[in-house]
């Protein structure tokens, strides 16, 4: 995940550390953040770059210093299985988390304790979380093969879930929050209104695996998606239509994507243990001649 002001990177790894990289160079910074005892699932950088959050398969969730690259507290531990996915809201305040114990939990930043009961509903492993632009909403999906949007205030889900066919491995909002684009084992891409939980259109089709990560751009005009394929692919939202050939490099399954705040690079990483930063501004110019 970028930071805000697009000139780190911050990755968690199988190999249990946080790293910290610079975009421009292509570099580490500093030695690797260590403290979790086994795999790094997730990680976020907070709205204000200060900190990030690592979500681990050792059941807990880390605060990190992101200057100092320390930890900030104790481990936060609540979930009782592997915490899949971390997401802290847009104004800082608080962390919501899933878990293989099916639930989300949500947390407090400045004191690091659980918020509330657990948040259930899914009725298996939560893949992935997300935050509403505004704060109000938490979209998860699940092994379940669903997608469920939740009252950030009140803990509490909202109508009925949202249906998938398949397993949910990864949600982002839109800029605006009018929409919600899932990622899912059968290899295409849903897009959602948020306000009526109906899906748009027909599902995004061309990767031809599980599509692990998807990303909204900046302005939501593209959306970003990488897939066990081992490709990266831009999607234009309005068309509906895939931009351009996918971008080929990886050599495995590529399980994060993210756009760089100025919508002008895409990083990209994966299970060959490399992390790529694309140059997508020419690429996007080249492909709409």
């Amino acid at each position: 995940m970028f930071s805000p002001d697009g000139q780190r990177l911050v990755s968690g790894s199988m190999d249990k550390t946080v790293r910290i990289w610079d975009t421009d160079k292509g570099t580490q910074i500093g030695t690797p953040l260590t403290g979790h005892s086994h795999y790094v699932l997730s990680v976020a950088v907070s709205p204000d770059g200060k900190h990030i959050v690592s979500g681990s398969e050792d059941n807990t969730i880390r605060l990190w210093d992101i200057e100092t690259r320390t930890p900030v507290g104790d481990p936060w531990k609540g979930h009782t299985n592997e915490v899949r996915s971390v997401a802290f809201s847009p104004d800082g305040r608080h962390v919501v988390s899933g878990s293989d114990d099916r639930t989300l939990l949500l947390w407090d930043v400045e004191s690091g304790t659980q918020i509330g009961d657990p948040w259930t509903g899914h009725e298996h492993f939560v893949w992935c979380v997300a935050y509403s632009p505004d704060s109000t909403l938490v979209a998860s999906g699940s092994d379940d093969q669903t997608v469920r949007i939740w009252d950030a205030a009140k803990h509490e889900q909202i109508d009925a879930p949202l249906k998938h066919g398949s397993v949910v491995l990864s949600l982002s909002f839109s800029p605006n929050g009018k929409q919600l684009s899932s990622a899912s084992g059968d290899g295409k891409i849903r897009l959602w209104d948020v306000e009526t939980r109906q899906q748009i259109g027909n599902p995004f089709s061309g990767h031809t695996d599980w599509v692990r990560s998807v990303c909204f751009s900046p302005d939501g005009k593209l959306l970003v998606s990488g897939s066990d394929d081992s490709t990266v692919r831009i999607w234009d939202m309005e068309t509906g239509g895939q931009v351009g050939e996918p971008l080929r490099g990886h050599n495995h399954w590529v399980n994060s994507v993210t756009f760089s705040p100025d919508g002008r690079k895409v990083a990209s990483a994966s299970d060959d243990s490399t992390i790529r930063i694309w140059d997508i501004e020419d690429y996007i110019t080249w492909a709409r001649l």
